[in-house]
């Protein structure tokens, strides 16, 4: 048990972090567990969703989690899951549809005068001193 102050402090941060990844990786073997159980394409994608959330939490690295997602992406294709392509289109059709809605809406913008004004010429250094010898 430490006795310094800095010492009990960072035990207690450990302790917390270290319940906290316990919990993530928890629930990624949970979510892969299910997923091999019972392929289908929602246990699929909460799988993935497991893995990503790790590496952007830094609990896996990105080629870690790459490689176990397409050994689960090898285990559905071997099943037959089929992935919802209908979820996948819907984001895109927005997407066009909102692109010419935003390029009208905001106009190219011209520089103003306070703007285009030059800008004041950086202060002038000292000299440095030359040691005479």
């Amino acid at each position: 048990m430490p006795i310094i102050k800095s010492a009990i402090k960072r035990m207690k941060q450990t302790a917390k972090r270290r319940d906290r990844n316990v919990g993530i990786k928890r629930d990624i073997k949970s979510a892969v567990k299910s997923f091999m159980a019972k392929p289908t394409a929602e246990g699929f994608s909460a799988a993935q969703s497991e893995l990503d959330t790790a590496v952007k939490k830094n609990l896996l690295k990105k080629a870690t989690a790459s490689r176990r997602k397409a050994a689960l992406a090898k285990t559905a294709k071997e099943a037959g899951v089929k992935l919802s392509t209908a979820s996948a289109k819907k984001p895109a059709a927005k997407k066009a549809a909102a692109k010419p809605a935003t390029v009208k809406a905001t106009p190219a913008k011209k520089p103003t005068a306070a703007k285009a004004a030059p800008k004041k010429p950086a202060a002038k250094k000292p000299a440095s001193k030359t040691v005479k010898k």
